[in-house]
């Protein structure tokens, strides 16, 4: 029975991180790791390899509804997956010496403290329900960064140009880092690499994020297999609760305003950021 009370707890965090992180192009693996080592006891090893699948699977749900619906950009997401998944090898690589070391504790302060690192970014871009134009530079032209989606909350059709391509992929390679070492998609990066470095409208980033963060995870993934850092149960209930809940996500955010987006991803990053680095440093267990 307890078993079962269990199971179902992981289930319906899963499903609340899947909803949270197809809103915010997160992939749930953000919310994921942090629930489940601060509350329902898993080992951050294990969480972290059920994060990565988890977030193969909310990549599949909410990243192809998005599709769907013309708001993910394809062709800047393809772009820069190169880097990201380039990144996530040489993350990952690095996961397994740092816990053959026993240093999980690095590991759960370097998660707080990127989290943390997002929310001034987010708090100076919800100024703007639609970014400030920017000025087509070369890599605009060169790689065809732009694109247009129908807005609900706004009822209209928004255009708009992507820039700095080449800041873009830096950061995009320092996401799939960041991945591999951490187990998630790091979708929080992948925003801002696209919402802050290449100026394209958050709707835009989250969803583009979404459809992205599945490779990276699939990249990262099959290096945790190798090293048995992925449990099978775990990560099977964790992969059917995250997609049921980015499914239900994708209904949600047509319909919300690009500031609410930012409010709810800056409050969620702020205090998971806080107690992952409690949790590292030792003051909470």
């Amino acid at each position: 029975m307890m078993e079962l009370i269990y199971f179902a707890l992981l289930a319906i965090a899963s499903i609340i991180s899947g909803f949270l992180g197809s809103l915010v192009g997160l992939g749930g693996g953000t919310f994921l790791v942090p629930i489940y080592t601060l509350y329902l006891g898993v080992p951050i090893i294990y969480a972290t390899g059920a994060s990565l699948i988890s977030t193969i699977a909310t990549s599949s749900g909410a990243g192809s509804a998005y599709v769907k619906d013309r708001i993910t950009n394809v062709k800047i997401g393809m772009g820069l997956e190169i880097a990201t998944s380039g990144g996530a090898i040489v993350g990952s690589l690095i996961a397994a010496w740092v816990y053959s070391h026993h240093l999980a504790s690095i590991i759960y302060i370097v998660f707080g403290i990127v989290l943390l690192i997002q929310i001034y970014f987010q708090l100076e871009r919800s100024k703007f329900e639609i970014p400030k134009e920017s000025k087509p530079d070369i890599t605009t032209k060169i790689f065809k960064l732009h694109g247009e989606y129908y807005d609900q909350a706004l009822n209209q059709h928004v255009k708009y140009y992507g820039v700095r391509w080449w800041l873009g992929e830096i950061i995009m390679f320092g996401a799939g880092l960041i991945s591999g070492l951490l187990g998630i998609g790091s979708g929080a990066l992948k925003v801002l690499g696209m919402d802050w470095a290449m100026n394209l409208p958050m709707k835009v980033s989250t969803t583009t994020s979404n459809f992205m963060i599945g490779v990276t995870a699939a990249t990262g993934s099959s290096i945790y297999w190798m090293y048995g850092y992925i449990q099978p149960i775990i990560a099977g209930i964790t992969a059917l609760g995250v997609l049921l809940g980015a499914f239900a996500g994708t209904k949600v955010l047509p319909g919300m305003k690009n500031k609410t987006i930012r409010y709810v991803f800056t409050f969620i990053l702020l205090f998971l950021g806080v107690e992952m680095i409690l949790r590292g440093l030792g003051i909470i267990r």
